[in-house]
């Protein structure tokens, strides 16, 4: 995931705003990671670059 997202990124549960974890990154690609809301308290995990916007009831 690119750090350019964020400025178009919204929980998708909400709408709220969401607060980067980076736990990997190289070169402004973020490879492990999360995405946190504080509104309604949901973690969006980023694995391998790819954020998992499910909600987490649909996640497995």
């Amino acid at each position: 995931m690119r750090r350019k997202l964020m400025d178009i990124l919204v929980c998708p549960t909400c709408k709220g705003q969401l607060t980067l974890d980076v736990k990997e990154e190289l070169d402004g690609e973020i490879f492990e990671g999360s995405l946190s809301c504080k509104s309604c308290d949901v973690v969006y995990p980023i694995e391998n670059t790819i954020p998992n916007m499910l909600p987490p009831s649909l996640r497995d």
